[in-house]
């Protein structure tokens, strides 16, 4: 059975059994058992008997609706009065093709409950319109899939009573794929792929220049993932990385998307983020890179958003336009508790010769680290001026 195909067929079934009149909790369990049977006895066009009937499946979603919808059936026989059961056994459709509506939109929205914590929408997504399972998702966040299991179990209660039908906002809706994309890879799940697909997905299902602008960044940024690291697993830093290793296919699909977008004069920030990424893309060498452009860009992304951690980004960009000295002067302006803000500190004080200063930045930084690599990568460059210094 085509893992991905059923993956793709998951938020269509689920939409059809809600729309049938199941809860969204049990609707997703009867899918889940679904997929789970399709993939035990692999119903395939043309296999006689697969489906349990003696006849060919010549329509797989079909085929997964009727068997969740009996699944569904068979919990709500033991979790019901007798008189609810038999209305639920005589509005069972007769079989025949699935409906081709795509409910796939609003499996999003609904994901993106704003009632949801940002985990649990992202896990509800993953699972519901991922196609998922939690053992899967269990592995990529490396968490316990009890654990996973309850937060997805509580996440489905907390959206169980929610109209099917109601306006989502896009913008939460992007949030979560962003943030799947940002878990970037662990496990057997690579959720920056994930995230890619899902937001081609969404890109699809609703014509919006922000939706674009994600896919965009996300394609831009997944287009440097193989030079990001050494052999040894270290990071890379961009100015460093092989540009040869970049995906050259990525970048243009992204670069085109990202321009048609801009084209409709409704920037948002997925789009400015984007295009910051295209033109470091865009740069043959990391010196022929357009800093003045990246900063105006960085300047638009700071209006739209507001963020220190965008103004935090902007002082490296303009460290890199005007001089470190520049660079420090703005970075002056921030609150020093940012994340990351000592390693920048150390970065714009090497580029200004402080080596000494540098150094112990670097050093501090290391201690701050939220990861792994990111602290292995600032104690090496802390030893690597604490030498130079002593040579």
């Amino acid at each position: 059975m085509d893992e991905a195909l059923l993956r793709s067929l998951t938020p269509s079934v689920l939409g059809i059994l809600v729309r049938r009149g199941a809860d969204f909790a049990a609707a997703e369990d009867a899918v889940q058992d679904a997929l789970v049977e399709a993939v035990r006895v692999r119903p395939a066009a043309g296999s006689p008997g697969s489906a349990g009937t003696g006849e060919p499946v010549r329509d797989l979603k079909g085929w997964l609706v009727t068997v969740a919808w009996r699944r569904f059936l068979d919990a709500t026989r033991a979790d019901t009065a007798r008189r609810r059961r038999e209305d639920l056994l005589d509005e069972e459709p007769a079989p025949g093709p699935a409906s081709s509506v795509d409910d796939t939109l609003q499996l999003y929205f609904l994901c993106a409950h704003p009632s949801l914590t940002p985990s649990s929408a992202v896990a509800l997504t993953l699972r519901a319109v991922g196609g998922l399972t939690t053992r899967q998702i269990a592995r990529a966040y490396l968490v316990p899939e009890a654990t996973m299991a309850q937060r997805v179990s509580r996440a489905k209660r907390t959206v169980c009573g929610v109209r099917f039908d109601r306006p989502g906002d896009v913008a939460t809706v992007l949030r979560v794929l962003y943030l799947v994309f940002n878990e970037g890879y662990s496990g057997d799940v690579d959720l920056a792929a994930e995230a890619i697909r899902l937001t081609r997905q969404l890109a699809a299902a609703i014509d919006h220049p922000e939706v674009a602008g994600l896919l965009a960044l996300m394609l831009l940024h997944h287009a440097r993932r193989a030079a990001r690291t050494a052999p040894d697993g270290s990071l890379v830093p961009l100015a460093e990385q092989d540009r040869g290793r970049w995906d050259t296919g990525a970048i243009a699909e992204g670069v085109g998307i990202l321009q048609a977008a801009l084209a409709r004069d409704r920037l948002g920030e997925f789009q400015a983020q984007a295009a910051i990424a295209a033109l470091h893309a865009d740069a043959p060498t990391a010196g022929e890179t357009d800093w003045v452009q990246i900063v105006e860009w960085y300047d638009e992304l700071a209006r739209l958003t507001d963020s220190p951690v965008v103004r935090l980004n902007r002082a490296v960009a303009v460290g890199e336009a005007d001089g470190p000295r520049a660079g420090l002067a703005a970075l002056a302006a921030l609150d020093g508790s940012l994340p990351r803000y000592t390693a920048v500190a150390a970065y714009l004080r090497e580029r200004d010769g402080d080596l000494a200063t540098a150094a112990r930045l670097y050093a501090e930084a290391a201690r701050e680290a939220s990861n792994l690599a990111e602290r292995d990568h600032l104690t090496r460059q802390a030893a690597r001026l604490n030498a130079r210094r002593s040579s």
